[in-house]
């Protein structure tokens, strides 16, 4: 019996021993956990494709070259693991993101572009970690992109130019990056 006693005894010491030491392990960091990856959201931002000139159009729709243009859209980023696309309500917002919509199997959501920073947060919020794309006009896609706490990539969009693609990474931690790149003919 009295060994039986010892034995038990030094269960306990073993169980409190190995208790105290784990707890001393972790309070002064010698257990670690793996790091955890920042998490990163990704919004591509492009002007409308290529609008019919015409003068006094209300709501043009896209040349040839546009529609070519939403084709080219499609084929830039349609392997990207997009889950949104935020168009304004005009045919040729629609219609460049159209091909892209069509490959992903998703609806355009239509947002105001006198509300920017309402996307913005929106995206942050609703979107974090995912991928998304935002069709906007030549004097709504640098100023979606400072919504989202970048300095715009380039100075201005001039009315003829039409192949911007803006990649913004906003990570969970640390500053927001853009690149500026074109797609599409030139």
């Amino acid at each position: 019996m009295h060994y039986f006693l010892l034995f038990l005894a030094g269960k306990r010491a073993f169980a409190f021993n190995s208790c105290l030491l784990a707890l001393l392990l972790t309070a002064f960091g010698c257990a670690t956990t793996p790091p955890t990856a920042a998490v990163v959201t990704t919004v591509y931002i492009v002007r409308h494709a290529e609008k019919d000139p015409t003068p006094g159009l209300a709501d043009p729709a896209l040349t040839p070259a546009g529609e070519q243009r939403a084709t080219a859209l499609r084929d830039k980023i349609g392997q990207q693991p997009v889950v949104a696309i935020f168009t304004t309500n005009t045919t040729r917002t629609r219609t460049t993101v159209a091909p892209l919509a069509a490959a992903r199997q998703l609806t355009p959501q239509v947002y105001d572009a006198r509300q920017l920073g309402a996307l913005a947060d929106r995206i942050r919020g609703e979107f974090a970690g995912k991928t998304v794309v935002v069709v906007g006009h030549s004097n709504t896609i640098l100023e979606t992109a400072e919504a989202l706490g970048v300095t715009r990539p380039v100075a201005i969009v001039n009315d003829n130019e039409f192949s911007y693609l803006l990649e913004v990474k906003l990570p969970s931690s640390g500053a927001p990056t853009v690149d500026a790149s074109r797609y599409g003919a030139q």
